[in-house]
């Protein structure tokens, strides 16, 4: 329940902020443009908190937080006084209610570069994209891509982390190869080409270099328990730090992952565990506890096996000075806008299929996952939301910021406004197609929900 909560609250500071800065990347240029602004609001419906300014726009927070508004002065749709007729949108060239319509995304863009440039100063603790293992018969296999070995660049972008070693492979899907250029033990670069002709992204929400074949540097892990929580299944049995797990009803496991695989295969059942302690075997029965995640239950010990340490060759901390880490948000920040559109692009044609769409519920999931993980992540989360929803608006959809830009445009070649008719169509139409994205992300987090 407490989780529940979090990225509850998570999901709307992320969403309150990015909607405020959309809206007042419009509402600015607006009062820049000389447009009265009649209403700026966070939220769609009954108003919860509302103040009229001195500057005659009402500002209000509104019940349901899955978008905002800004209100304009219109003769379109207002009955303007012949005083105020300057004022209205309406009356403004194409080119400043371009500005005006196209400064909701660049609000956006401008957030997300701020956003980054706050978390580059402060200091982002990453370790280095070094493969540990490579899963035989696989992409990488085949390859005979070296372990360990740091990867430097794909497609020539560099990687300094995983992050980006995945949004590389991201951007190079539907590609027939992906160059990948490493550096060995020996300190060697050394260049392959991976064969992705026939990887695609399909339901499993999977690392993509995870799908490829590798998989990063992890320390080893011993069978033996470096921690026994309090009141948990493990500790009513007896167990305790030092104790060597050997078996489970009789099974011998000789590594940590088989035996946690049987730990969550058995949720609430009584097993065996054979032990080893100070020299001697022991068998104690355990009824293992159980616990929900994603709709599923899993066995649950209460323990944390032994293992060494990370090496510090491979931690480093991504923090730049107060120049340094704008030019980095500033890049971060474009590479995802062309990563958006690419994805977008490849959505289109069938290369990444439509059930890796995520609605509110992922977007929840994430923030609460991120902020729980620390400022630094949750800000790397609210950029990377930010230039979505900053492509997404300027799709050429009616409805969206892209579609009355498209508008805008066709008006100034045919030096006529396309007629209320057409644009009424065009907006029921671009309507029924946002409708249907929303529904098929909204069940896609509803299936991941309960799968």
């Amino acid at each position: 329940m407490l989780d529940i909560l979090w990225s509850l609250g998570a999901f709307i500071v992320t969403l309150g902020v990015l909607v405020t800065f959309h809206e007042f990347g419009h509402f600015w240029v607006a009062r820049k443009c000389g447009v009265k602004v009649l209403t700026f609001s966070v939220g769609f419906g009954k108003a919860i908190w509302q103040r009229q300014g001195k500057d005659g726009t009402c500002y209000q927070v509104s019940r349901i937080p899955l978008g905002g508004y800004v209100r304009m002065l219109d003769e379109r749709v207002d009955e303007v006084a012949p005083n105020e007729r300057h004022l209205s949108f309406n009356s403004k060239s194409v080119w400043q209610r371009s500005a005006i319509v196209a400064a909701g995304p660049v609000a956006n863009f401008l957030l997300a570069i701020v956003v980054l440039w706050g978390m580059f100063l402060i200091g982002v603790p990453s370790v280095k994209p070094v493969v540990g293992a490579v899963t035989p018969n696989s992409v990488a296999a085949q390859v005979e891509l070296p372990t360990p070995s740091e990867i430097i660049s794909v497609n020539g972008r560099r990687t300094e982390d995983w992050q980006q070693v995945n949004l590389g492979f991201a951007a190079a899907l539907g590609d027939d190869t992906a160059t990948l250029t490493v550096r060995d033990e020996r300190q060697r670069e050394r260049t392959f080409e991976l064969d992705i002709s026939n990887w695609r992204l399909g339901d499993e929400q999977i690392p993509t270099f995870s799908a490829l074949g590798f998989q990063p540097f992890q320390p080893a892990i011993y069978t033996e328990l470096a921690y026994v929580q309090e009141d948990s299944p493990a500790a009513q049995a007896g167990l305790q730090v030092g104790d060597k797990i050997l078996a489970l009803d009789g099974t011998l496991y000789e590594e940590w992952s088989q035996i946690r695989d049987a730990i969550m295969a058995a949720p609430a059942e009584q097993v065996s565990l054979t032990i080893l302690r100070n020299g001697a075997e022991l068998e104690l029965p355990v009824t293992m506890g159980e616990r929900e995640f994603e709709g599923k239950t899993y066995g649950y010990l209460g323990v944390e096996p032994a293992r060494d340490s990370y090496p510090e060759a491979y931690r480093f901390v991504q923090q730049y000075g107060i120049v340094d880490s704008l030019v980095k948000g500033t890049e971060r920040t474009w590479n995802l806008m062309v990563l958006s559109v690419q994805m977008i692009g490849k959505l289109l044609t069938g290369t990444v299929s439509v059930t890796n769409l995520s609605g509110p519920v992922a977007i929840a999931e994430g923030a609460g996952v991120s902020a729980s993980y620390g400022l630094v992540y949750f800000l790397g989360f609210l950029a990377l939301i930010s230039v979505n929803l900053g492509i997404i608006n300027l799709l050429p959809l009616p409805m969206l910021d892209g579609g009355h830009l498209l508008f805008l445009s066709i008006e100034g070649v045919r030096k006529k406004a396309v007629s209320e008719r057409v644009q009424e169509i065009s907006y029921r139409i671009g309507g029924a197609l946002i409708f249907a994205l929303m529904a098929i992300a909204i069940s896609n987090d509803l299936l991941r929900l309960f799968k």
